[in-house]
């Protein structure tokens, strides 16, 4: 068929590359514009331009998909379909109603429960037992399209949102690739009605929650840690520096909360348990094993972190 692809994030890559090898003509891909990155700040393209330009495939950049003129451009290629997959951007009504069997998208949680912006981070925050991907019609309203497919994964105390960022990705591309397939070949999908009583809304992260508050359970700090791995990572203060924390884990201890209980494990009190800290990140140096951490900061039992 021949599809529009929309996209940025890696996130998106693998169902492009998916529809690339399942023999779909991609006749455009559409991605934000690049953005500065790095220390230098240099222009950089997405993770999913630099796919679609290594497979000879159009880009479109627009700032915007409401001028006139954008809209005639993506007209102009004359889809049948199109798939978006984490863009980041507002698709307006009309746009919607370009192609002719439909517009269609990855989201990463099990709808209804979390459309928006992070839904595989408050799930991990929110204590869920299990998160996964639906493939849903795109409509006006956020997340809100019928559901054709879905995939389930329990979330485990091992899992970081970069853990289930992968494989909701890799099984995204899998669910629509089938979904497309079937589309080619009936010219229909069967979809479900979702139930508006069971919508929760996963807001956009905000880097003033990273904070860690020792006062809160060792199970909620072990879910914020690892909710906000790889960004923005969850941050707390030792003797005057912040340092980054990557992965924790909630275990037994007791005592006044940020203090360190014991050092190898490397184990500080919470409000209510302890927080096992496995890795974590100085100012300016690199990610560290607790052990290397409490080596190089001379870490005693009774030290305080905030």
């Amino acid at each position: 068929m021949r599809i529009i692809y929309a996209g940025t994030p890696a996130f998106a890559e693998p169902a492009l590359q998916g529809l690339l090898d399942a023999g779909h003509d991609i006749v455009m891909v559409l991605t934000q514009p690049d953005r500065p990155a790095g220390r230098g700040m240099q222009l950089k393209a997405s993770p999913v331009k630099q796919l679609a330009l290594a497979n000879g495939l159009r880009v479109f950049q627009p700032e915007s998909l409401k001028p006139a003129e954008v809209q005639a451009e993506l007209a102009s290629v004359q889809a049948e379909v199109m798939i978006v997959a984490a863009y980041g951007l507002m698709i307006p009504t009309a746009v919607l109603q370009m192609p002719t069997l439909g517009c269609y998208n990855i989201h990463g949680s099990l709808l209804p429960r979390w459309r928006g912006a992070a839904p595989i981070h408050r799930a991990i925050l929110a204590g869920d037992a299990e998160t996964g991907v639906t493939i849903m019609e795109v409509v006006p309203k956020l997340d809100a399209g019928n559901m054709i497919s879905k995939w389930a994964v329990a979330i485990t105390e091992m899992d970081t949102t970069q853990t289930l960022h992968d494989a909701i990705s890799r099984e995204g591309a899998r669910l629509m690739v089938e979904a497309m397939h079937t589309l080619a070949t009936t010219g229909t999908l069967a979809s479900e009605v979702q139930d508006e009583s069971l919508v929760t809304y996963a807001h956009k992260l905000e880097k003033s929650e990273s904070a860690i508050d020792w006062t809160q359970t060792a199970s909620q700090l072990s879910r914020q840690v690892r909710a906000f791995n790889p960004f923005p990572v969850a941050t707390a203060t030792f003797k005057q520096q912040v340092c980054k924390l990557w992965f924790a884990q909630a275990v037994h201890g007791r005592g006044q909360p940020g203090t360190v209980l014991e050092t190898q494990p490397l184990r500080v009190a919470c409000g209510e348990g302890a927080l096992e800290i496995h890795t974590l990140q100085m100012p300016g140096g690199k990610r560290q094993t607790a052990l290397q951490f409490v080596q190089g900061q001379h870490v005693q039992v009774g030290d305080q972190f905030f």
